[in-house]
């Protein structure tokens, strides 16, 4: 089905949101530009390829599901890592498969977690590693002669090499939100009606440097513990609930002057 994220849950830096908004345009106008126009690059079908790299909980799905639900189209959203398998052929199957799919369903194709295959473009050593490479260039192919749209996230920048870089028509990168962002993530995610007189969103946004997906973890876990002691969204289960998260990440929890333990 069609995701349905509106453009405005998007909390991104305006670099980001440009870059995005190329991607948008690039696949609403790309037959008309590539064929009409005749700017096609040589046997590279109709597709638009984007990259979005950023931490874990930066909002790269969401964008994509967002850019799904701008431009009208099915989402199919494929976690590579566990695309990748351990059977030698068996990863370009898989991928044969879903590329199809995608195709016949008019979908935006999503590849989530996909350093699991640019981690496998390795010099070769053995058997394992030639077969490795055959299903990242497999890949590469694969998403030239694409007819549509097709979007990969990573976490990670340094695991993608030239050959990948080339292909991509945006490279999108989704730093971690700076304060302005955070305030306004916490915004959207706090009922402002459940809110303690207390509760101040600016200092929150200010003494915690978190991401846009453990803000939300942290303010749906605030809004339990307030409705199941029947009070509002107090600073103590914020505090508690932003205390888990840190805790998740191995990181101190910066409490504040005053504080008791």
């Amino acid at each position: 089905s069609t995701p349905d994220i509106p453009w405005a849950r998007l909390i991104l830096p305006a670099q980001t949101g440009s870059r995005l908004d190329d991607l948008i345009r690039r696949v609403r106008r790309r037959v008309g530009v590539q064929l009409r126009w005749g700017m096609g690059r040589g046997s590279r079908g109709r597709s638009v390829v984007g990259l979005l790299y950023g931490e874990s909980g930066t909002g790269k799905t969401l964008a994509a599901e967002a850019l799904a639900t701008r431009l009208q189209l099915p989402m199919l959203s494929v976690d590579l890592s566990l695309v990748v398998s351990k059977y030698i052929g068996e990863t370009e199957k898989n991928l044969s498969e879903l590329f199809a799919a995608a195709e016949g369903y008019a979908a935006l194709l999503f590849f989530d977690e996909a350093d699991a295959l640019f981690g496998r473009r390795t010099n070769v050593q053995d058997a394992h590693d030639r077969y490795a490479n055959i299903e990242v260039n497999y890949l590469l192919q694969r998403l030239e002669s694409f007819e549509g749209c097709a979007l990969l996230a990573t976490n990670l920048m340094q695991g993608v090499d030239d050959a990948f870089l080339r292909r991509f028509d945006q490279v999108v990168h989704f730093p971690r939100p700076g304060v302005a962002e955070r305030i306004a993530i916490w915004r959207a995610h706090l009922p402002a009606a459940q809110l303690a007189d207390t509760v101040s969103i600016e200092q929150l946004a200010e003494r915690f440097e978190l991401t846009g997906g453990e803000i939300r973890n942290a303010a749906l876990s605030a809004a339990f513990a307030a409705a199941d002691s029947g009070t509002v969204v107090t600073d103590g289960l914020l505090d508690a609930a932003v205390a888990e998260e840190f805790s998740k990440l191995g990181r101190p929890f910066p409490r504040r002057q005053g504080a008791f333990s």
